[in-house]
């Protein structure tokens, strides 16, 4: 076994997660699984995956069968679900990137008295109320009339 690759306990309980192949089991499994964690883990493309994990073809073509088959995220709730059951769960790992949650720089340790503080909600409630603007780039101006352009006859119809 190689330096990163899956014990037999963490093999256990990630196996019976994985999707098996309409003919039965594949043989091979682990040895793919342990391919698509070199990879993302090295970082390096799929071409220079070590002889030892196999051809890189028959790795990705696996990782993209898992991957259309909602494999991974299957496992992850699955794994996920195991550990709180165990009570094993760290909420400390718990990360929100900035894609989620996005303050500005000077927000981090801003800290108002009591008197800021209910001017700005007073403020907030005040503007809550307010009527907004019109962004809008229409223009109140009704479109000409043929009266306007002198293309007919004043009641809007047209010749016929």
């Amino acid at each position: 076994m190689a330096r990163g690759d899956l014990t037999d306990e963490q093999w256990a309980l990630i196996e019976p997660h994985l999707p098996i192949a309409a003919v039965g089991p594949i043989p091979d499994l682990r040895k793919h699984f342990n391919a698509v964690m070199w990879r993302f883990r090295t970082g390096s493309p799929w071409r220079d995956l070590p002889s030892e994990f196999g051809p890189w073809q028959s790795a990705y073509d696996r990782f993209r069968i898992w991957v259309g088959q909602g494999a991974f995220q299957q496992l992850m709730e699955a794994v996920i679900a195991e550990a709180a059951a165990c009570g094993e769960t760290d909420m400390g790992l718990v990360s929100v990137d900035s894609a989620t949650s996005r303050a500005h720089h000077h927000a981090a340790g801003m800290i108002l008295d009591a008197e800021q503080l209910a001017a700005l909600e007073a403020a907030v409630e005040a503007e809550k109320g307010a009527p907004r603007r019109n962004k809008s780039r229409k223009r109140d101006n009704p479109a000409p009339t043929a009266a306007l352009n002198d293309v007919g006859p004043a009641d809007g119809t047209a010749p016929a």
